[in-house]
């Protein structure tokens, strides 16, 4: 579980004010907005990205609020994926297992499961240039997800895809959540990517994070189906 306890942020003349909000394992949340609400600066203060004026974050209890990104036990896909280029996919994978001292069949043996799980095993040896979007989203969230996180960040985990795109990432991320049994924490501006990602969802707006009442969710948070949201009538 993970919960933020009144956070705020200064960044210039932008302020996140008092954020608070909690996930469950296993959960999927999206969090809604405008552009330039603070969505992906309240991913990077999670994750130890960004500094943070007042308030905490706790995973499981554990006062996480000054620990390093690597110390935290979360993962996290920037909207860009930003894969590391001179690496191949499967050191991409491996990253977070070494930054975290993995024993070498350990790291092996999770790189073979992750990859088999969002199938990109026939992936492994390729360079991230020669990746499709699809391909690269999935790899990026391989790389989140292999030290096995509490928490996964996504920021736009759909933006910029076609339609099959999509429908192949949306099965690779619920594939994640299954196996991992993490919370997820997913960024979009999109009602319909709200509709197929989320058990709940958020609306962060002038800096304050609020329940989004227009949809209700139609399925149980962390059940083993895909949750689908309906349109709260007006």
């Amino acid at each position: 579980m993970i919960e933020v306890r009144q956070l705020n942020v200064v960044s210039g003349a932008f302020r996140l004010v008092d954020v608070s909000l909690q996930l469950e394992p296993r959960e999927s949340v999206v969090l809604m907005g405008p552009n330039g609400a603070g969505k992906t600066t309240l991913l990077e203060a999670i994750c130890g990205l960004r500094r943070i004026t007042a308030g905490s974050i706790h995973l499981n209890d554990r006062d996480v609020t000054l620990e390093p990104p690597a110390a935290r036990a979360i993962g996290y896909v920037p909207q860009d994926v930003a894969l590391f280029t001179t690496m191949s996919v499967r050191d991409n994978l491996a990253y977070g297992l070494k930054v975290r001292r993995v024993a070498e069949d350990t790291l092996n043996e999770r790189v073979r499961e992750v990859a088999q799980a969002l199938r990109i095993v026939g992936l492994l040896e390729r360079s991230p240039s020669r990746l499709s979007g699809g391909e690269a989203r999935r790899v990026a969230i391989g790389r989140a997800i292999a030290f096995e996180p509490e928490v996964v960040l996504l920021d736009e985990p759909l933006a910029g895809l076609d339609e099959a795109t999509r429908d192949e990432v949306c099965i690779a991320l619920e594939a994640m959540r299954q196996a991992t049994g993490a919370a997820v924490l997913h960024v979009t501006h999109e009602p319909r990517d709200a509709e197929r990602l989320a058990d709940r969802v958020l609306r962060l707006e002038s800096g304050q994070v609020r329940h989004d009442e227009r949809f209700v969710a139609s399925g149980a948070a962390g059940s083993d189906r895909q949750p689908r949201l309906a349109k709260h009538p007006r």
